[in-house]
């Protein structure tokens, strides 16, 4: 990721946002991992790497062919220049929070483990204890996108405060209803493997379908923390 960022800053690809974003984030979850935050840290680790991957593989199926990226990641990839810092960092959160985050965790927990009440709560738990590290990094990410050129108007300084409480907000909404989509297609996954792929599926088209609310205007944090962020599948 360090050396992607550096030609996306000097060449002031908006890509950099999301990415810039995403690089410090991995960072504090690393220092987490080392400051004995989680419950198994060799398996969060492991889950972490597993988990950017899926973030570098779209960026990079996107640079050779736009069209082959999955449709949360196009949408995100596809924004304009111009657009605010935010909405590029929203848009790739929606891609690899909604879309990316259930496929890693479904391939870093096999089927024996969903099996296990014991390793599967530990597991539930330390994807729980993510939040205090993404909540943690809230103002700081802020400053950051200030700092990268973010336009701020009167009414955007006068919200912030209510802007950083309401990612708050989101951030776990949207994680806790990845667990519900994890057991989803883990159900999937015991029917095979075109079960899973159709499911994997349906979370795509969820994902994608997300991006027209995130781009409304208004005020688009304090509705997302009221009528939600993350998508949930459905029963099947």
């Amino acid at each position: 990721m360090e050396e992607l960022l550096a030609p996306m800053e000097a060449a002031g690809d908006p890509a950099r946002f999301f990415l810039g974003t995403y690089l410090r984030t991995t960072r504090a979850v690393g220092a987490a991992i080392d400051g004995g935050l989680f419950e198994d840290p060799q398996w969060v680790s492991d889950w972490d790497v597993d988990f950017a991957e899926l973030y570098l593989d779209a960026l990079e199926a996107s640079r050779r062919d736009p069209a082959s990226a999955p449709a949360p990641w196009r949408e995100a990839f596809g924004t304009r220049a111009d657009a605010r810092p935010e909405a590029h960092v929203l848009l790739g959160m929606n891609a690899h929070i909604n879309y990316d985050l259930p496929q890693s965790l479904i391939r870093v927990i096999p089927a024996a483990e969903f099996a296990d009440p014991v390793v599967l709560g530990r597991r539930e738990r330390d994807h729980e204890r993510i939040d205090e590290v993404l909540a943690a990094r809230v103002t700081a990410e802020d400053v950051a996108l200030q700092a990268a050129g973010s336009r701020r108007t009167v009414v955007d300084r006068l919200a912030s405060g209510l802007n950083r409480r309401a990612a708050r907000v989101l951030l776990r909404e949207s994680r806790r209803k990845v667990w519900v989509n994890v057991t989803a297609l883990h159900a999937a996954r015991l029917r095979g493997p075109e079960a899973l792929a159709a499911r994997v599926a349906d979370l795509e088209a969820l994902s994608a379908a997300r991006v027209a609310d995130l781009r409304r205007p208004g005020p688009v944090l304090l509705r997302l923390a009221v009528t939600g962020f993350g998508v949930t599948l459905p029963p099947g």
